[in-house]
């Protein structure tokens, strides 16, 4: 079955840097995009990024743009969202998330914090 588990989450203080990765099981991992989405408290989930399957394409949000990498290694079915310059209002809840054979599927999340 699909998994995809999350790592890399902590607290952070404002400017600081985190790098977030998901380990993925269970598809062919090298031909799906994959995507970052963050919910924060009282707010909707929203895509944060996004890869192609071959990683030659990437697309962000633009709270993201600049700031943000994602990136992969089909070789080690892993995917990563380097974060830096970290506000505040990136404070929420990371997931990571592929859309196969019509379906939604998303990891447990990790908890960003960005605070003094």
């Amino acid at each position: 079955q699909v998994q995809l588990v999350e790592s890399g989450g902590g607290l952070v203080e404002p400017g600081g840097s985190l790098r977030l990765s998901c380990a993925a099981s269970g598809f062919t991992f090298s031909t799906y995009s994959m995507s970052w989405y963050r919910q924060a408290p009282g707010k909707e989930r929203e895509t944060v990024a996004t890869i192609t399957a071959s990683g030659g394409s990437t697309a962000y949000a633009d709270s993201a743009k600049g700031r943000f990498t994602i990136s992969r290694d089909n070789a080690k079915n892993t995917v990563y969202l380097q974060m830096n310059s970290l506000k505040p209002d990136d404070t929420a809840v990371y997931y990571c998330s592929a859309y196969i054979r019509n379906r939604r599927y998303w990891g447990q999340g990790t908890q960003v914090t960005v605070s003094s």
